[in-house]
């Protein structure tokens, strides 16, 4: 795989993303370990984690994910400076008191989010630093309208630009991102930036699969037209677009007891479990066997071949998968199966979004 350049910073990264959130929940330490000594061997060299990490959210398990990934560098001398490294400020704990004091992200937040990870790594410094969700009360994770009457917003992006701007100047982050953002969100980002000489963002990490491309409603032109590159995660649809789910349905007697959504209620209510989510999946998964591609095939190769998706984020819970989702890359989707999707696209819109 040929290397990508993220945004305007010197970060070069593969096009493929390895995800980590299931680790500490659905994966022991032991097969973390072996899951990220496969990616390493298979050339990947781009790794994503947050603070709030595993998923789903859970005050016992708050920053278990980067402790096992911190711990496998101990383990692994010389494997980190192999590697680009990604992680996630929170964004406003709500609903998740664990997460820090208070309601919000302060500046202070910020830095003090960003040196319990550096610890927890085992890192001297974060090569992409992001805003896990806006300050700002947005619509996002299964959200539909802005409503101004729930602002709440406490810290401007000026000043969390001078906070990530003070753990790049002394050495603790060496460019910034963001996550489940807007088009306003990443101009003001970029505006504030140019206009007050401060770090300029790089990526955002945003949902982009079959059965959520909300992002080629305006942000996929404000990102281009900015140069900030982004990093697409969720693009099996929590496994929505594995096939896993078309005879069972996602809850029941009959469903896998390993997949996520099956498995955990709370995700099961947020987008990803909605009905129209999974009937619109049943159509993607079915057009791809109709193709002789697995599902898994047609949702990743999606990705990795549209021109928006600079990396595209890839969880797993086991070796096996790691590779089925590996051997995806280069898989050519024709123009009369591209046509197929946009036909159901128009048909269903976005049911996860």
């Amino acid at each position: 795989m040929n290397k990508v350049q993220l945004g305007s910073s010197d970060l070069q990264v593969t096009p493929i993303c390895l995800g980590t959130m299931t680790f500490g929940e659905q994966v022991s330490e032991a097969v973390a370990h072996s899951i990220l000594d496969r990616s390493l061997e298979r050339g990947v060299n781009f790794l994503d984690t947050a603070e709030m990490y595993s998923v789903p959210a859970r005050a016992p398990t708050f920053g278990a994910t980067e402790t096992i990934i911190g711990n496998w560098f101990a383990k692994n001398p010389g494997v980190r400076s192999k590697l680009v490294l990604a992680t996630k400020v929170a964004g406003p704990s709500r609903g998740m008191p664990w997460v820090r004091e208070g309601s919000g992200m302060t500046a202070a937040d910020i830095v003090a989010s960003c040196n319990a990870s550096l610890k927890r790594l085992q890192t001297e410094a974060i090569d992409l630093y992001q805003i896990h969700w806006p300050e700002r009360h947005v619509p996002a994770f299964g959200m539909v309208y802005y409503d101004p009457s729930r602002e709440r917003s406490a810290t401007s992006i000026h000043e969390q630009l001078e906070a990530m701007g003070s753990l790049v100047k002394a050495g603790k982050v060496r460019a910034i991102g963001l996550s489940n953002e807007t088009p306003y969100g990443v101009h003001e980002f970029v505006r504030l930036a140019e206009q007050h000489g401060l770090p300029r963002i790089a990526t955002v990490q945003n949902p982009y699969c079959l059965v959520n491309r909300t992002l080629e409603n305006g942000l996929d032109e404000t990102m281009h037209r900015l140069g900030v590159s982004l990093l697409a995660y969720s693009p099996l649809g929590f496994g929505l677009l594995t096939g896993k789910y078309d005879q069972s349905g996602t809850e029941g007697p009959n469903a896998p007891k390993e997949g996520r959504i099956a498995k955990f209620e709370s995700v099961r209510k947020q987008r990803w479990g909605r009905p129209e989510a999974l009937a619109a999946a049943r159509r993607y998964n079915a057009l791809a066997r109709d193709n002789k591609l697995t599902p898994t095939q047609l949702a990743l190769a999606f990705c990795y071949t549209k021109w928006q998706v600079a990396s595209t984020i890839i969880g797993v819970t086991s070796v096996a998968q790691l590779d089925e989702d590996l051997d995806a890359y280069g898989t050519k989707l024709t123009p009369e199966v591209l046509a197929e999707i946009d036909k159901i696209r128009w048909d269903a819109r976005d049911p996860a979004l």
